[in-house]
């Protein structure tokens, strides 16, 4: 029980540094560095792209030393890539900061589920992973209202203290895992073929229909600002209030949807999520048909069914991905498992994009890519182990 609180406390502490700095990442660079937002953007680009290298040795690294010491790795390569830039003064310094916070998140992403599974010990870990996103979420939304307070009350400079407190909390998170986790045994490499994964294509499917999960969750918070302000012409408080909704709801709910979901396998939850996902996508394009004094609130009860799909696909597929991997190749599975929100992180601004084509291509474009999820995933079950799709126990 101290190990998964003190666990759940450095993941909060780690999610709200993270709500803190990252939506003014951008805006730093800009405001601070002096970049022009063309050459800003190009710079964090760079350096998204360079993390997108670090899930396939972490998972070597995950199982060769635990996913303890990996994670407080993760926390000080995010310090120093924080605190870079602090220091950068122009287009090659945001880069070089841009690719140490990169790898450190994608590191962080790759051992947080070996080291709540870890954490959790034996039996089913949904109520673990719904509990630890439950934090997290809470820990970012928190995050972001600081953000926000920051550079209402203190403006530019609050640039500043948002960088600085962000690095405090990678580094007292760090401190919290060193001292209050007790880290897992070592697991020795395994080389039999079911390690490698990009061999099991069953796993490999789960990962492609996790990364539709991931790109429906990554346009809604991209793009539902540029919706509400490009094509609906909202009100300003709009994106701000749908995004601290999802938030609330998902912060709260956790548990609640898993017991709302107790009688279906993994895989029929994962596939009402996405069903949930689509019908989302088909009620914001459906806003346009919406009186204009009426579309606050349509949006905001939109925004419940999200976060319902949210709630019983996000669990149930981190929970899935660990059991359904060989026990002595965990690490690198689950690693792997991380390519799907890394690639959906670098596909969505791309789907964001196409507002600039017509309104309705991205709602569509996404809403067929939640309905092949429920598709493909009634397939890929079957030839998933049966004891990781349907669990016994809690």
């Amino acid at each position: 029980m101290r190990n998964r609180v003190a666990l759940l406390v450095a993941l909060g502490i780690d999610n709200f540094g993270s709500g803190l700095f990252l939506p003014l990442g951008l805006v730093f660079v800009i405001r601070v560095v002096g970049l022009p937002l063309a050459e800003a953007g190009t710079a964090v680009t760079l350096g998204a792209f360079g993390g997108l290298l670090v899930p396939a040795i972490a998972g070597r690294l995950v199982d060769l030393i635990g996913p303890r010491t990996v994670m407080i790795c993760s926390h000080v390569l995010q310090a120093a890539g924080t605190s870079a830039f602090l220091l950068a003064d122009g287009f090659a310094g945001v880069v070089g900061a841009s690719v140490m916070l990169a790898a450190g998140q994608q590191l962080f992403y790759s051992s947080q589920f070996s080291l709540i599974a870890d954490v959790a010990g034996e039996g089913p870990k949904d109520r673990p992973f719904a509990e630890a996103a439950m934090v997290r979420s809470a820990g970012f939304g928190l995050g972001g209202l600081a953000a926000a307070g920051l550079l209402v009350w203190i403006g530019r400079e609050g640039l500043y203290v948002a960088v600085m407190v962000d690095v405090a909390t990678f580094v007292v998170a760090a401190a919290i895992l060193s001292t209050l986790v007790t880290p897992a045994p070592r697991r020795l490499p395994c080389r039999s073929g079911s390690a490698r994964v990009w061999r099991n294509r069953p796993y490999l499917a789960l990962i492609v229909f996790s990364g539709l999960f991931a790109l429906t969750m990554d346009f809604f918070l991209i793009g539902m600002p540029v919706y509400v302000f490009n094509a609906l012409h909202g009100p300003r408080w709009l994106p701000g209030a749908i995004i601290a909704l999802l938030t609330v709801v998902t912060s709260l709910g956790g548990v609640v949807g898993l017991r709302l979901t107790r009688k279906l396998t993994r895989i029929a939850a994962m596939r009402a999520g996405s069903a949930l996902f689509a019908v989302w996508c088909l009620a914001c394009l459906a806003v346009v048909f919406v009186p204009k004094v009426f579309q606050p609130v349509y949006l905001l009860g939109a925004t419940l069914v999200l976060a319902a799909g949210d709630l019983a696909f996000g669990p149930r597929s981190g929970a899935l991905a660990e059991a359904a991997a060989p026990p002595e190749a965990r690490g690198r599975y689950l690693a792997a498992f991380q390519y799907a929100f890394t690639l959906a992180a670098v596909i969505a601004p791309a789907v964001v994009a196409l507002f600039s084509v017509a309104v309705w291509i991205p709602w569509v474009l996404v809403a067929a890519c939640a309905c092949t999820a429920v598709v493909g995933l009634g397939r890929v079950g079957p030839r998933l182990p049966v004891e990781a799709v349907s669990p016994t126990g809690g």
